[in-house]
């Protein structure tokens, strides 16, 4: 019975909404597991039937599965995106997630690296092997440009203008952004690309892409973040750390040094500042911490 209007709703988010695969397959899931609920509990309906009740039964039922609480508002998050649609399309006059609550989020705050944590991570690795050499570039690359780990594997030669210090990044919903890129992270890029890459078969394909593996095809997600949790190993590093990580300590590194936070936004890529805005409250944990070890009166 919905199947029309999943086909319907796939396609606005991938041609209104411009999202990525992986986000519209999120999407789809949430609406799909709320569809299962309602033939499992008999009570199968239209979306302009479905009832607020119904729709708090079905959240009920997940917090009973032990679901996270980030994974409910996750849900919550595509129903809603789910009856926007069906409103544009005028599949349903009303919208019943207008009163369904999500659940109170702490916003957790990540880890960070500090500069000193980073040349440490980044000083493990063995030069003496090609993919040393990339590597070092890669994680250079990371640090100096705050970028995503998709962003970082899909990072293209056309797209570097090193000679005026800027790499133009294809960020989520392929919108495009500038981003500065530091002396550092140029020179193992320029070497990588003339005394490593330059050795490699490429496979059809993936000519433009930067960072390849040995048999010339573009890295995975996965093999980042095994090459970080190597590196932070041989570190002696005990925080949890992921790619991530690097984005994170790009963006508190700025604010804690003064940055603007339009300037940090338009750098990460974020479409909202509130999303930027995470860093400072990083920044004021940091203010924080250093008051308890070195002010006297704040112990």
């Amino acid at each position: 019975m919905w199947d029309a209007y999943k086909k319907g709703f796939k396609a606005y988010l991938q041609l209104e909404k411009s999202l990525s695969v992986n986000s519209v397959e999120a999407y789809l899931r949430d609406v799909e597991k709320f569809t299962q609920f309602l033939q499992a509990s008999c009570t199968m309906v239209t979306p302009e039937q479905v009832s607020l009740q119904q729709l708090q039964a079905f959240i009920a039922a997940i917090v009973q599965l032990g679901i996270a609480p980030t994974s409910q508002a996750r849900v919550i998050s595509g129903l809603r995106a789910f009856y926007k649609y069906c409103l544009i399309e005028q599949v349903c006059s009303t919208d019943p997630t207008i009163l369904l609550e999500a659940p109170k989020l702490k916003r957790a705050l990540p880890d960070v690296l500090s500069f000193d944590e980073i040349e440490q991570i980044i000083a493990q690795i063995d030069l003496s092997k090609p993919e040393g050499g990339r590597n070092k570039a890669i994680l250079e690359t990371m640090y100096s440009c705050g970028l995503r780990v998709s962003e970082l594997i899909n990072l293209k030669i056309s797209c570097l203008h090193l000679e005026v210090g800027f790499v133009r990044v294809v960020g989520k919903g392929d919108k495009e952004r500038l981003v500065p890129i530091g002396s550092s992270a140029i020179k193992y890029i320029t070497i990588y690309k003339k005394d490593i890459r330059s050795h490699i078969a490429i496979k059809p394909g993936n000519a433009d892409i930067l960072f390849l593996n040995r048999r010339g095809s573009k890295l995975s997600r996965v093999m980042i973040f095994l090459l970080l949790k190597d590196l932070v190993k041989a570190a002696g590093i005990k925080k949890n750390i992921s790619p991530h990580t690097f984005r994170h300590s790009f963006a508190t590194h700025l604010v804690e040094g003064g940055a603007d936070l339009r300037a940090v936004q338009e750098m990460l890529g974020h479409e909202s500042i509130t999303t930027t805005e995470i860093y400072t409250h990083l920044d004021r944990e940091y203010l924080r911490e250093t008051l308890h070890k070195y002010h006297p009166g704040f112990k």
